[in-house]
């Protein structure tokens, strides 16, 4: 019997994140983080920030919750793991919902391109209808 080989996961750039995308496995920086909600009463405490997270190709918007919050410190490195996009707004948000993982990683050796942050693109949802 052949042994099954263990599939490597493939790894995304920034640049070539689209609407819709899931799946995604990317490695980027913490550019930013400002926490936007904290509610909920004890026993529901929920936490949202939007950090500004990028690779060497660009920049995108991610939206923390909860404990993935205290991960995004400014500077840090991460693995984003069976990432998706969400769509806000006509623009990209990159997430990790329960069946994903943020792991913090080692620094990378890259520096971020800050001057294409594709969460600034505006898409419009077009409904193709066909004859």
């Amino acid at each position: 019997m052949a042994e099954q080989k263990k599939q490597q996961p493939v790894f995304t750039k920034v640049e070539q994140l689209r609407p819709m995308a899931s799946g995604i496995n990317v490695t980027v920086k913490v550019v930013n983080s400002k926490t936007i909600v904290q509610r909920g009463s004890q026993a529901r405490q929920m936490q949202l920030a939007e950090c500004l997270v990028g690779d060497e190709t660009g920049m995108i918007v991610f939206t923390a919750r909860n404990d993935q919050v205290d991960l995004m410190k400014e500077g840090t490195t991460v693995i984003l793991r069976n990432a998706k996009i969400d769509m806000f707004k006509g623009s990209m948000r990159l997430a990790v919902d329960k069946w994903g993982r943020v792991e913090v990683t080692e620094p990378a050796s890259f520096s971020v391109k800050e001057d294409n942050n594709i969460s600034l693109i505006e898409f419009e949802r077009v409904n193709i209808v066909e004859d």
